[in-house]
């Protein structure tokens, strides 16, 4: 058990290595992740009822403790990374299926990288944590409304599909993850541990097959979306901090709110675009997946380095 916590530990240390190391090997070996493809929903329903497995009831007190901080935050979420995905789709002139694509990234709640992120940033984790569950549970309602808002001028959506794919692929898995925690929480926290390798497998496989699927339009127009994708994420921590800074919150809050707000759970997006939108839209949510865990790490360690007197200052006026 301990070399598989040791491994599990090493996988999530180095994750965008390896998801980038997927993703070439898909994108010019498509074959090798190909099967994964279909297994999709499959793998995001893993990644979800593991992200269950690590919360109780409880934990949800605490969006009620801060509900100001949570509302804002959660607002931030549903405003500014949906805006700026239409402003990118509509200012580069993307096809269809990509500024679709593009939105669907933009509208979904904040992924469990975050949360760790926020961790490494020396930020409020606890609001993080909070903020991504609102958003989740949010997410089957405030998502497909977004995105029929936003991107039905490109392509047709069900509202009412979209939102059963969301429950299905989302809201059920974590609700079994929380009350496997509840009612075995000693048998839970035996394998807590090894539950960060099984998620980062799903994510490097659903990378891999949206990858592998969509080999050849990547080719053709991979650095377009790449500088889409890289726009969206770091804007999104620009203005989710300095929203933040504008509201007076403290440096810790700041980070928090910057870092769930630019981060998003682009595995919900690829595979909600595969579901509806076909192979060509997952491809901006698999880019993401790949460079907001590496973007997601830099911020973490230079809002870690930079920022620690000006929060040792606040603590000594707050004290």
């Amino acid at each position: 058990m301990k070399q598989l916590e040791k491994l599990s530990g090493f996988i999530s240390k180095y994750m965008a290595v390896f998801v980038i190391l997927i993703a070439a090997i898909a994108l010019f070996q498509p074959w090798t992740f190909k099967w994964a493809a279909p297994k999709i929903t499959i793998l995001l329903g893993i990644v979800m009822f593991g992200m269950g497995m690590t919360l109780r009831l409880k934990d949800f007190q605490l969006v009620f403790q801060r509900p100001r901080d949570v509302f804002i935050g959660a607002l931030a979420q549903f405003t500014i990374m949906p805006g700026l995905a239409w402003l990118l789709a509509k200012g580069f002139g993307l096809p269809p299926e990509l500024a679709a694509g593009v939105i669907l990234v933009g509208t979904c709640p904040g992924g469990t990288s975050s949360n760790v992120m926020t961790y490494l940033a020396r930020g409020d984790v606890a609001l993080s944590v909070s903020m991504t569950m609102t958003t989740t549970i949010l997410a089957p309602v405030v998502m497909p409304l977004l995105t029929w808002w936003l991107a039905g001028e490109w392509v047709d959506i069900s509202l009412s599909a979209m939102m059963l794919s969301i429950v299905q692929v989302v809201i059920v898995p974590i609700v079994a993850g929380i009350l496997i925690n509840t009612f075995f929480e000693r048998t839970v926290q035996k394998v807590v541990k090894l539950l960060p390798l099984v998620s980062v497998v799903a994510i490097v496989l659903i990378v891999g097959g949206v990858v592998a699927v969509s080999s050849q339009r990547i080719m053709e127009t991979g650095l377009l979306i790449m500088l889409v994708v890289m726009l969206h994420n770091l804007l999104g921590y620009g203005i989710g901090f300095a929203l933040a800074k504008a509201l007076h919150m403290n440096m810790a809050k700041a980070k928090a709110i910057s870092i769930e707000v630019g981060m998003q759970n682009s595995g919900l997006a690829t595979s909600l675009a595969m579901m509806h939108f076909g192979a060509a839209a997952a491809i901006p949510g698999a880019i993401f997946s790949v460079w907001h865990n590496i973007s997601g790490s830099l911020a973490a360690n230079y809002l870690a380095s930079r920022m620690t007197k000006e929060e040792e200052g606040e603590a000594q006026l707050e004290s």
